[in-house]
């Protein structure tokens, strides 16, 4: 139950920081623009095989501790992202299907995975996933944080990907 609760906790001011920083109006930033402007296809996304699921990749060792605590949770809640739509604009530009694809990029048989960096690039992808994997483990039902999650990115945000109704 102590790893919960520092998990929820760590996502919360991981979240926290993210919106926060991410909400400087006056100073529009790349970061910023609609994803689809600056990601049109995933020949720039960077993809990394590690043997397993707790082996981050390579491309995060110079990122943010945050943005590393995000990917290891989107990773460990695979079955709850895979149900949450991305509203970065990577369902049309690198077709992704759900919010999962922004950090995973496939899960092979044996346990490897692989990576994909384009979450390091999109803060609305990092924002979704910290808030849908905090909401989950507060225990919110995944039906519930759908809901929550396309209302909050209902307007003023891409299309989102093609993620099947819950």
């Amino acid at each position: 139950m102590k790893r919960t609760s520092r998990i929820s906790l760590v996502l919360i001011v991981s979240l926290s920081l993210l919106v926060a920083c991410s909400n400087e109006k006056d100073k529009p930033s790349a970061s910023s623009e609609p994803h689809s402007q600056h990601a049109s296809t995933g020949a720039e996304d960077i993809r990394e095989e590690t043997g397993k699921l707790d082996v981050l990749p390579a491309f995060l060792t110079d990122k943010p501790k945050e943005i590393q605590e995000i990917y290891q949770a989107a990773a460990k809640n695979k079955e709850l992202l895979e149900k949450i739509p991305c509203y970065c604009g990577c369902g049309e530009s690198v077709n992704h299907k759900n919010n999962y694809d922004c950090f995973v990029h496939e899960n092979k048989n044996g346990g490897s995975i692989v990576w994909d960096d384009h979450g390091t690039k999109c803060d609305v992808c990092l924002q979704i996933a910290a808030q849908s994997v905090k909401d989950f483990n507060e225990g919110m039902s995944i039906k519930e944080i759908r809901e929550k999650i396309d209302n909050m990115y209902q307007e003023g945000y891409a299309n989102p990907t093609p993620t099947p109704q819950i």
